[in-house]
């Protein structure tokens, strides 16, 4: 994905702290072994394990022939985000009708190396990872492939573990503009307050105290 110098993450402890304050779920693009069609998207939840994501789908997904095969995906995750009208974005002095529109949005994308884990410890172990991250409550039954209700049930599954092998994030929220344009589109996304309104404010206005005007930071880089 284009991620202007504005738009990176400031390092990687911010990424790291967005996945972690909202849901792990993404989608997993996998190419197809047929160059003509189309790639495989699959939205799914994942779970972060140090330098691993880890996550299961059906044995019955046509995915698998093409993930066998593949030394690279890619698992992208998105939120926080919000369309920003014309009008919003006008120019000091300038119609309003004469604005450009923009989204805003938070990304983070995940290059990496699959693999396959089809013996039953290790799918539990995926299992029990992911209802450690997802379920933190509890409430289930003991994740074991030698007894019930999961040890009968993890054959009609596969586990993924993806090694990750590189990470682009990207934060879109008019860093470049003047802080005033900013405040102004913060106060309208939180007067509007409609889907991820109140995200993306919290996201502009995080990013403006960070970076503050984005010329003078760039002046003593």
């Amino acid at each position: 994905m284009l991620i202007n110098p504005w738009d990176a993450a400031l390092d990687d402890a911010e990424w790291r702290e967005w996945l972690a304050s909202t849901e792990r779920f993404g989608i997993l693009a996998v190419n197809n072994v047929e160059p003509a069609s189309a790639p495989f998207v699959l939205p799914l939840h994942f779970t972060i394990a140090g330098e691993e994501l880890l996550l299961h789908l059906a044995r019955s997904n046509p995915v698998w022939p093409h993930l066998e095969t593949l030394p690279e995906v890619r698992l992208a995750v998105f939120g926080d985000y919000a369309f920003i009208p014309s009008y919003w974005r006008a120019k000091a002095g300038g119609p309003d009708e004469d604005g450009v529109p923009t989204s805003y949005y938070a990304a983070v994308q995940f290059v990496c190396r699959p693999t396959i884990v089809d013996d039953p410890e290790g799918k539990a172990a995926i299992l029990a990872a992911q209802f450690a991250d997802l379920q933190p409550e509890g409430r289930h039954a003991p994740v074991s492939a030698d007894s019930p209700p999961y040890g009968q049930l993890l054959a009609g599954i596969r586990g993924v573990r993806l090694a990750v092998l590189r990470v682009e994030a990207k934060f879109k929220y008019d860093d470049a503009n003047p802080i005033e344009h900013r405040e102004r589109v913060i106060a309208n996304l939180e007067r509007r307050d409609r889907g991820r309104d109140a995200g993306a404010a919290a996201q502009q206005r995080r990013r403006l105290a960070a970076i503050g005007d984005w010329q003078t930071r760039l002046g003593r880089q």
